[in-house]
C-alpha cells in the first residue's frame, strides 16, 4: 500500500501524521519537547530532542495503525523556518540549535544593515530587514563569539535539512525555507555571493536547493531499522510550515489568502512572479510550487483571545475542566450574543508589537469605547473583530500591490470557531472556507511527497483530490457598513496612537 507521512516541526512540538493516496487521516501523533533559554534572548534546543521526538512519534503512530514491512512510504517535512543546526564533517551536531525565535545576533543584524542597507535585503531576499533571527546573523554571531565551533562547521542546516541529512545521509534544502536565511538571492534562486563572503562561508558549507515536492533519496537501510519501516521510505524536500499549511487547506493559486490563527496570526497570499512592496513592508517568500512566490507574514492573533481567557474567564475554564465543553465554545458562544460592532467597543489586540504591514515593535493593547453597557460578552467579540480588521488591512496592501484576493482559506485554531469566521467573512466582504483536515500543514507535506513520487501529477491535481470543504461563510452584507466604520476606527486609533506607544516602555 502508499503511505505518506506529513512531518510538522513545530517550535514546541513535533506532529506526525500518516495519510493513505487520497488523504484520508490514518493515524497522528504529536510530541510536546521544552526549549532551552540559557540567557536573555538565547533560545536552543538539542538536536537528538529533535529526533527522539520524531522516533517516539513514529513509535506512537505505528501502534494507531500497522505500517508493514512491505508499504511503499514518502515522507516529506512541514518545517519551522530559521532554526540552525552547525555540522562537523562527520556529520555530527557540534552545538545545540539556535531556534528561530533566537535574538542573541541584534548586533550582527545592525552590521549587515550598515554594510548592505535594509533596501538590499528586501530587494535581494525578499526579507524586509535584517534581523537578529535570521540564520545569516546567527552565522556572523558564531564567527565573532564561538570562532572554534564555526571554524570546525562543515555545514550550516536549518531543521528540514538536518532531518534530511538524518534520514538520507544526503544535503538538500529548498527555497520556502532558505529564503528567509538572508543569504538566498530569492529572485535568481541562487546563494548570494556577497553576503557569503560578508558571513565567512563558502556555498559548499550550505545544503544544495532544490524545488520543494522533489525526491532527495532514499531513507537509510539503518534508520529505518532503527524507526521500524521497511526498506521501501522515499525522502522528499517539504516547506516552510506556512506554505505547507496553505497547500494543506487548498490555498495555491492566485487570488487565495489564507490565514492560519494560532498564538500568532499568518497569512499567506501565492503570487505568479516576484511582487515587491514599494513600501518595503510585505515581506516576499518562495512557494512551495516552482517558480511562485508567496506573501508571507504574520502578526498578533489567537495569543489575545487566550490572553483574555486566562485573566478573565475562569468560569468557562471550570466548566471546561468538568465536561466536554471548550473555553473557547463558550467564549464564541458569548460573543454571538453581541451585536456585529460590538456596539462600540474597538480592540487593538497587539500585546506583543505589531508586525507587516503596520511595524511597530512598540504597539500595545488597547481598548477603545467601552461604556456602562458593555460586558464581557462584548470584549469578547471585540477580540474576535480586531483580528479580522488586521486581516482586512493585510488585504489592503495586498490590493494596493496589485494583488487581489477573491477567497480566504482558513486554518489553524481560530477555524475552530464558526461565529470567528464569520465576523472574518463580515469584516473582509470575502468568501471564507474551512476545510475538514485538522492536520494542514502535515497533509501539505504529505501531498509534496506524494507529488514527488508520482502519486499526483501536480499540486492542484492533489489538492482537487486530498481536500475537502467543511464550511463555507458568505460575508453578510447587513454587517458591512458596521464593519466599514470600525475597521475605519481601528486604522485611525493605530495611526493616531503611534506616539503615545513611542512613549511606554
Amino acid at each position: 500500500m502508499k503511505l505518506l507521512i506529513g512531518l510538522d516541526l513545530g517550535t514546541t512540538a513535533l506532529k506526525i501524521a500518516l495519510f493513505d493516496s487520497r488523504g484520508t487521516l490514518l493515524a497522528v501523533s504529536t510530541q510536546e519537547y521544552s526549549l532551552l533559554t540559557p540567557k536573555v534572548n538565547f533560545v536552543e534546543e538539542e538536536p537528538e530532542v529533535y529526533w527522539k521526538a520524531f522516533c517516539d512519534g513514529l513509535t506512537e503512530l505505528k501502534k494507531q495503525y500497522p505500517i508493514r514491512a512491505e508499504d511503499s512510504i514518502a515522507l516529506a517535512i512541514s518545517a519551522q523556518g530559521e532554526t540552525m543546526f552547525c555540522m562537523d564533517k562527520e556529520g555530527k551536531s557540534l552545538r545545540n540549535a539556535i531556534v528561530w525565535m533566537d535574538n542573541r545576533a541584534a548586533e550582527e543584524a545592525r552590521e549587515m544593515d550598515e554594510h548592505f542597507g535594509n533596501e538590499t535585503c528586501y530587494r535581494v531576499t525578499g526579507q524586509v530587514s535584517f534581523e537578529p533571527c535570521w540564520p545569516g546573523a546567527k552565522i556572523l554571531w558564531l564567527r565573532k563569539n564561538e570562532p572554534e565551533i564555526f571554524a570546525k562547521t562543515d555545514k550550516f542546516l536549518l531543521i528540514e535539512d538536518y532531518f534530511i541529512y538524518r534520514m538520507t545521509g544526503k544535503f538538500a534544502t529548498e527555497g520556502s525555507l532558505v529564503c528567509s536565511s538572508v543569504y538566498w538571492d530569492i529572485t535568481k534562486k541562487a546563494y548570494w555571493p556577497e553576503m557569503l563572503e560578508f558571513l565567512g562561508i563558502r556555498e559548499e558549507q550550505l545544503a544544495p536547493v532544490y524545488e520543494s515536492g522533489e525526491v532527495v533519496g532514499t531513507m537509510l537501510p539503518e534508520i529505518s531499522r532503527e524507526l521500524g519501516l521497511g526498506a521501501d521510505v522515499t525522502v522528499c524536500t517539504g516547506a516552510l510550515d506556512q506554505a505547507a499549511g496553505a497547500i494543506g487547506v487548498g490555498n495555491v493559486h492566485e487570488g487565495m489568502f489564507s490565514e492560519n490563527i494560532g498564538s500568532a496570526l499568518a497569512i499567506c497570499v501565492p503570487v505568479s512572479k516576484p511582487t515587491f512592496d514599494p513600501n518595503g513592508k510585505m515581506p516576499l517568500h518562495y512557494f512551495a510550487i516552482p517558480d511562485m512566490y508567496m506573501m508571507h507574514t504574520f502578526t498578533t492573533g489567537g495569543m489575545a483571545l487566550r490572553w483574555f481567557r486566562d485573566k478573565f474567564c475562569k468560569n468557562e475554564m471550570a466548566v471546561e475542566s468538568v465536561s466536554d465543553m471548550d473555553a473557547y465554545d463558550l467564549m464564541g458562544r458569548e460573543a454571538a450574543s453581541v451585536p456585529a460592532g460590538a456596539e462600540g467597543l474597538l480592540m487593538l489586540p497587539h500585546l506583543s508589537g505589531s508586525l507587516a504591514p503596520d511595524v511597530n515593535a512598540r504597539a500595545k493593547g488597547v481598548w477603545f469605547g467601552f461604556t456602562m453597557k458593555h460586558t464581557k460578552a462584548h470584549f469578547v467579540r471585540a477580540i474576535f473583530e480586531a483580528v479580522g480588521y488586521i486581516l482586512q488591512r493585510n488585504i489592503d496592501t495586498l490590493a494596493a500591490m496589485g494583488i487581489q484576493v477573491k477567497e480566504v482559506r482558513s486554518l489553524g485554531g481560530g477555524s475552530k470557531s464558526a461565529v470567528w469566521s464569520q465576523i472574518k467573512s463580515d469584516i473582509t466582504g470575502k468568501k471564507l472556507l474551512t476545510t475538514k483536515s485538522k492536520e494542514a500543514a502535515c497533509l501539505g507535506a504529505a501531498i509534496l511527497a506524494g507529488k514527488a513520487v508520482g502519486i499526483f501529477d501536480s499540486i492542484d491535481g492533489a489538492v482537487d483530490s486530498m481536500i475537502d470543504i467543511k464550511a463555507e461563510f458568505e460575508p453578510d452584507r447587513d454587517n458591512r457598513e458596521v464593519y466599514k466604520k470600525g475597521y475605519d476606527m481601528y486604522c485611525r486609533l493605530f495611526h493616531d496612537l503611534t506616539d503615545c506607544f513611542d512613549q511606554t516602555i
